[in-house]
């Protein structure tokens, strides 16, 4: 499912008009990145959590001259399924 797919179901689901979906998803999008980039979790009871990891500094290679390369540690958002969710998928 893409954005405008998405777009379409919650327009349907909730009665509100699909540029009305877009702003509540695109609010929401930039509510959990926000919180995100503050350190936060932000957890949805039921669905899940999303989550800032660190990943560490490590060795790797460039896949075309198999030189060695140093990849920087980095930040990366990591999301944790809830017991619904997880419920949910196994039917």
């Amino acid at each position: 499912m893409n954005k405008g797919q998405l777009i379409e179901q919650v327009a349907q689901k909730t009665g509100l008009t699909k540029a009305a979906a877009e702003k509540a998803i695109n609010a929401y999008n930039e509510t959990v990145a926000d919180a995100l980039a503050h350190g936060e979790e932000v957890a949805i009871l039921g669905f899940g959590s999303f989550k800032v990891a660190e990943r560490s500094a490590r060795e790797g290679r460039n896949p075309a001259t198999g030189e060695t390369i140093q990849i920087p540690a980095t930040k990366v958002a990591k999301f944790v399924p809830g017991k619904k969710l997880k419920e949910a998928i196994a039917k």
